[in-house]
């Protein structure tokens, strides 16, 4: 089987998008490459969002492969797979662009994830993944159409009825294989995700240690994928970061939802030239611990605080026994070795705004970064969406952007100021 992976030429247009714009790795089309290979089969990756080209281009290097197979991301990496763009705009321009070129239409991302069925309806693609895809593409590719019911964790229609088998798919993350990405991919590569302690040198690259999360954010999507936590054996996390470094990389971003202090791998990075950046939860780090951390190259930290009061994590459903003196105390002890410590706030939902803004000058006072609060999306899956609107239904998508659109009148700097209604923004994408 010839089976085509392609991350479609991202807009962001009057998106309530909260994630970075720039082109990362697209590490689940990659690992799928790897595990195609593997079993024998012929598979091209075509990056359009890193390469800066559009969808006529796409569609003319996917209908010279004539794959039997074509899967189309909805969300740019799986970096971002737990705060997507809530619209299917782009994807839905990418299916009707591939259509009759691609082969089989498939269709891998959150969306698909948490409403499989409003997916197939509004991409119109042949087959919908639930879940991580990885291991699942190698599946469908070893298997005719009349036997998809054989397959877990995906969605598709037959004589015109949907069908949508099991729940999410969970990759067995200690099979994936050390990924390598050719020179052109690597060299093109010159985005250090969430760096600001100096300008970049050299190509980045994405990479995870771990996958999952077991703490439940209110506004996270990842209740439907990437949830139980799992971690890549040390001895191919190093050689998939021992290739990247024989390439020239000298950033990475490891895209861990939770990066855990995990001694072996910190000493092993320590005996390495290159500096990285973490997103973490800080109450789960000791001082001697996050001295390691930057010894061993650390040079940016997201820590997920998301509010400045006991009640605001309350509300945010932020599991965290340590009270913010203690978080404080432990973000500018990070920021000691690490150049750039960042805490990440929210709208909590209640909790005093005087007493947010009150701690988040005193943190800048102390050479910790904290955002503004940003209102947080009530992500289909999420524990914001249940508590709201309870398990979500095929309008989920709808009914969480137009609640969020009306309910806040200002929106983060990454966002659009006036977004679009999503139906708007989806209109006339197919």
């Amino acid at each position: 089987m010839k089976v085509a992976l392609v991350n479609p030429p991202w807009s962001f247009d009057g998106s309530v998008y909260l994630g970075c714009r720039e082109p990362h790795l697209p590490l689940e089309l990659g690992y799928a490459k790897a595990l195609l290979e593997r079993a024998g089969h012929e598979a091209a990756l075509v990056d359009a969002q890193a390469r800066g080209i559009d969808l006529g281009a796409v569609r003319a290097e996917v209908a010279a492969f004539r794959p039997d197979i074509t899967a189309i991301t909805t969300a740019p990496s799986y970096l971002l797979w737990r705060c997507p763009p809530p619209e299917l705009r782009v994807p839905m321009a990418a299916a009707a662009a591939l259509r009759g070129h691609g082969g089989l239409l498939v269709a891998v991302g959150p969306h698909g994830s948490t409403t499989p069925r409003a997916a197939l309806r509004k991409l119109g693609v042949d087959v919908v993944v639930l879940g991580e895809c990885e291991e699942i593409l190698v599946m469908l590719a070893g298997t005719t159409g009349s036997r998809f019911w054989q397959i877990p964790s995906i969605a598709y229609r037959r004589k015109g009825i949907d069908h949508v088998q099991g729940g999410p798919y969970a990759a067995c993350v200690r099979a994936l294989p050390a990924l390598r990405w050719d020179a052109a991919t690597i060299a093109r590569h010159v985005h250090h995700h969430h760096r600001f302690d100096a300008v970049p040198e050299g190509p980045s690259a994405e990479m995870e240690t771990s996958r999952g999360c077991p703490h439940r954010g209110a506004s996270c999507a990842k209740e439907s994928a990437r949830d139980t936590l799992r971690k890549r054996p040390l001895e191919t996390v190093l050689d998939e970061l021992d290739g990247l470094l024989a390439q020239g990389v000298r950033h990475v971003y490891f895209i861990d939802e939770l990066f855990l202090p995990d001694r072996a791998l910190l000493e092993a990075l320590c005996a390495r030239d290159v500096v990285f950046g973490v997103q973490l939860r800080i109450d789960g780090w000791s001082r001697e611990m996050l001295d390691l951390l930057g010894r061993a190259g650390c040079v940016s930290i997201e820590a997920g605080v998301e509010s400045a009061s006991n009640e605001g994590r309350g509300a945010l459903a932020r599991r965290c026994s340590a009270s913010p003196e203690e978080i404080t105390a432990l973000l500018v002890h990070a920021r000691r070795s690490v150049p750039f410590v960042q805490a990440n706030l929210s709208h909590a939902g209640d909790g005093d705004p005087a007493e947010a803004a009150a701690w988040r000058q005193r943190l800048l006072g102390l050479g910790v970064w904290a955002n503004e609060p940003v209102p947080s999306f009530p992500y289909p899956g999420s524990p914001a969406y249940a508590r709201r609107w309870g398990a979500p239904d095929d309008g989920a998508w709808e009914r969480a952007h137009a609640h969020y659109v009306a309910e806040h009148r200002a929106f983060g700097e990454l966002q659009d100021s006036r977004p679009l209604p999503l139906t708007e923004l989806e209109h006339g994408a197919r």
